[in-house]
């Protein structure tokens, strides 16, 4: 674009007045000052869909910084929302060198009001003349000062204004995932900030249109001469919030605390605006709750906090179990095995096997320090519970009933048998002598001696009369087989 010409040079008192001609002008009709967008110096409806408006700073909290250069509005309370954000600067022929380093300040600016990093701000910069440039892409950089070296190094291209194909490339190239931005599912915003002092020599509103309905949210920067209906048909809506105009590069600088305001969301609990008693957290995006400290419980106002209990406190000194009582008052107890002393707060180990408190069935031992165990008789185990006894051999216990001999069956069970001699009765516990033995046996004790001595002589009588008789019976045999050999 035509530029005029240089001043030339002027008398000495016109150079000394020359500051005072720079002052701004009394209010006056604004030649652009239409409906759809933002001047600088002008605060449109506060909030766009999304955020919220900014409050004003209370008290003693850091000022907006506007007129603090390098310095980002409410440093230290703002957390930026994570973006994949890509700037798109004209660099034509009418932008002059001088221009071209204020829009790269204004870009730094920007930078320096964000959270950069990969889980936060990305950040790429696509630069346009009649052609197109990408200087940068989204995963290039991720830390504020190699970020701001790489802008400092872009240089302009050449004449022309080809905005629409810049914001193609910028759908094309630059909002890709393969060029860092983060997909869909990510909900991470994509955004595009396109600075121009110029009419598009190519058509804006098409691809305008597609890049917002493909997700991009566009905002236009005018400078100077840029045409006010283009910079609308590019931005995205409500145009109040998107579009922007300043009248010369050397206040655009001043623009990024209006881009911090947008991307950046104060933090009461930083700020000290929450009116929590207790403690403030932080949601993200200017949002915050509160909550209370341990032994606390947050009121229906859900800002102030009332005590839950003195227990809960943990300043009750009780050196085993705090027992809240409904007075608001507390009391110590001790863990099972121990005694509470006298200072009501400490504990000593006892003996509960001598309280007769343990539960055991048969035996309980004890193990010290306020611990036992149980145990059980002979012929007993110890069942799952570790208190109770089941029986093991039901014969090793003595209670069977047998009257000679008991004969287990396992764990549970068992029968009864006799000595030889002797038969099992039918109440399978007792046994009664075998008749032929009976027969045999002396109706005296036949424990004693004289029992037995005379079982022996009545068995020696049997035995001798039966000798006597075989004698009887061999000799008749050889007498008749004498007589039938002489014959």
């Amino acid at each position: 674009m035509p530029r005029p010409a240089p001043a030339r040079r002027l008398p000495g008192l016109l150079l000394l007045l020359w500051p005072l001609l720079l002052l701004p002008l009394p209010a006056a009709p604004d030649p652009v000052a239409r409906p759809g967008f933002r001047r600088l110096g002008t605060r449109g409806p506060g909030g766009s869909p999304g955020r919220r408006p900014t409050p004003a700073a209370p008290d003693g909290a850091p000022s907006s910084g506007a007129s603090e250069p390098g310095r980002a509005r409410g440093a230290g309370v703002c957390k930026s929302r994570p973006l994949d954000l890509v700037f798109i600067i004209d660099s034509s022929r009418s932008v002059r060198p001088l221009e071209f380093t204020k829009v790269k300040t204004f870009v730094s600016r920007i930078i320096d009001t964000l959270d950069i990093g990969p889980a936060d701000t990305r950040v790429a910069v696509v630069n346009y003349a009649s052609t197109v440039k990408i200087e940068f892409q989204l995963q290039a950089y991720t830390d504020k000062q190699s970020l701001k070296q790489a802008v400092g190094r872009i240089t302009p291209l050449s004449t022309g204004t080809m905005s629409g194909l810049a914001i193609q490339t910028a759908m094309d190239e630059a909002f890709t995932v393969e060029a860092g931005a983060r997909g869909p599912s990510s909900n991470i915003p994509k955004v595009a900030i396109i600075v121009t002092d110029g009419r598009p020599q190519d058509q804006v509103n098409e691809v305008a249109a597609r890049a917002r309905a493909s997700g991009i949210e566009l905002y236009a920067v005018g400078v100077d001469r840029a045409d006010m209906e283009s910079l609308k048909m590019m931005a995205s809506e409500p145009l109040e919030e998107h579009v922007f105009y300043v009248e010369t590069y050397g206040v655009i600088e001043k623009l990024s605390s209006r881009f911090q305001e947008t991307f950046c969301a104060l933090d009461p609990c930083e700020l000290g605006t929450h009116q929590c008693q207790h403690v403030c957290i932080s949601d993200g995006e200017g949002k915050h709750h509160c909550e209370c400290s341990q032994g606390y419980t947050l009121n229906a106002d859900k800002k102030t906090c009332s005590a839950l209990d003195k227990c809960a406190l943990n300043t009750h000194g009780c050196e085993h179990v705090c027992v809240n009582d409904r007075s608001g008052s507390y009391h110590c107890e001790c863990y099972e095995g121990y005694t509470l002393n006298e200072d009501g707060k400490t504990c000593s180990a006892q003996d509960i096997c001598a309280l007769g408190t343990h539960g055991c069935q048969h035996i309980c031992v004890n193990d010290g320090t306020g611990s036992y165990h149980c145990e059980c008789y002979e012929g007993y185990t110890l069942n799952a519970d570790k208190k109770t006894c089941s029986v093991r051999d039901k014969c090793a216990l003595g209670s069977h009933g047998c009257q000679h001999i008991c004969v287990s069956d396992g764990a549970t069970s068992y029968h009864c048998d006799c000595y030889p001699g002797y038969t099992l009765n039918e109440d399978k516990k007792t046994c009664s002598v075998i008749e032929e033995a009976r027969r045999l046996v002396s109706t005296e004790d036949a424990c004693g001696c004289e029992a037995t001595l005379a079982f022996q002589d009545k068995v020696s009588s049997y035995l001798q009369r039966l000798n006597t008789k075989l004698d009887d019976i061999l000799e008749k045999l050889k007498v008749n087989e004498y007589g039938q050999i002489h014959r």
